[in-house]
C-alpha cells in the first residue's frame, strides 16, 4: 500500500540521516547527460536496469515523474531542481516502500575534460532498520549506479554517432 512521504527541499542531501553518495565518469557532455535525465524521463529503463517504467507526470503545477522499479517498487515524485547541465533532483512524495519518511535524490552533473562526472546523491529519513538495511544495499546501489552511467554513456554515443 502506498503511503505519503514527508516534503522535503535540496538542503535535505546535506542533513538527511543516511546520505549515500555515488559517483561516475561519462564521457558525455553534462547538457547530454542532463537531457536524458530530466527531459527523456520515459527512456530511463533503457539504461537504468532498476528502473523498468517511468514517465513523466505534473504534480500540484510542478514537474514531477512516476517510476517503477523492479521487485514492484512505486515512487510519485515532485522535481524540485532542474537546473539544465548542472542538476536535477526530485523528492519522493508517495511510495510503496515500506518504512521510509522522506527521500530525495539529487544528481549533480560536474564538467571535466573529458565529460562529465555524474553525482547521485540519496538522501533518507527511514527508521534505523531501514537506515541499516539500506547502508548495507550500498555496494549493490553503487554497482546499480555505475552500471546505468555506463550504459547511458553508451546510449548518448550511439546517438552523436547517428547524428553524425
Amino acid at each position: 500500500m502506498a503511503h505519503g512521504l514527508r516534503p522535503v527541499g535540496l538542503d535535505f542531501t546535506e542533513t538527511a540521516p543516511l546520505r549515500l553518495v555515488f559517483a561516475a565518469h561519462a564521457a558525455a557532455a553534462p547538457g547530454e547527460v542532463y537531457r536524458a535525465l530530466a527531459a527523456e524521463v520515459e527512456a530511463w529503463p533503457q539504461w537504468f536496469r532498476a528502473v523498468t517504467w517511468a514517465r513523466p507526470v505534473e504534480r500540484e503545477g510542478r514537474a514531477g515523474r512516476e517510476v517503477l522499479l523492479r521487485g514492484g517498487g512505486r515512487f510519485l515524485e515532485t522535481v524540485i531542481a532542474a537546473e539544465p547541465v548542472t542538476r536535477y533532483a526530485y523528492r519522493t512524495d508517495e511510495t510503496n516502500a515500506p518504512g521510509l519518511r522522506a527521500l530525495l535524490e539529487d544528481w549533480l552533473l560536474i564538467p571535466t575534460g573529458s565529460g562529465t562526472i555524474v553525482r547521485w546523491t540519496v538522501a533518507v529519513d527511514a527508521p534505523a532498520p531501514v537506515r541499516l538495511a539500506l547502508g548495507l544495499a550500498r555496494p549493490g546501489l553503487g554497482h546499480a549506479f555505475r552500471g546505468a552511467v555506463r550504459s547511458l554513456d553508451r546510449r548518448l554515443a550511439e546517438a552523436r554517432r547517428r547524428a553524425g
